[in-house]
């Protein structure tokens, strides 16, 4: 079982940053990718990026360039700097957690089995 926590979410007016933060725990294993994914209502659940046990990184194609997915070990927590932010970024954001062992970074919502409660973050135009 792995338990995810989210927190970092907000309000900010478009052109801002923001930082969430995923506080993982519980037995994760070696082989592990960890991803941001976004929602909006009446619409369907969107990869934002993930990073798995070996480094490799992989993004949606509309934050490229504009958010970054990162791990902080020594903290057991997993981070999303989000610059450049856009009205369209406005989504309720979830941290998630899939045993992973292929060799490409998923990004599909249905191959993370663990899921934090999700964290809002607003921007405004």
């Amino acid at each position: 079982q792995v338990q995810l926590v989210e927190s970092g979410g907000g309000s900010v007016q478009a052109g801002g940053s923001l930082k969430l933060s995923c506080a993982v725990s519980g037995n994760a294993g070696t082989n592990i990718c960890l991803g941001w994914f976004r929602q909006t209502p009446g619409k369907e659940r969107e990869g934002v990026a993930a990073i798995c046990s070996d480094g490799n990184l992989n993004y949606g194609d509309s934050v490229k360039g504009r958010f970054t997915i990162s791990r902080d070990n020594s903290k057991n927590s997993l981070v999303l700097q989000m610059n450049n932010l856009k009205p369209e970024d406005t989504a309720m954001y979830y941290c998630a957690a899939a045993h992973w062992s292929a060799g490409y970074v998923p990004l599909a919502p249905g191959l993370f089995v663990y899921w934090g409660q999700g964290t809002q973050v607003t921007v405004s135009s």
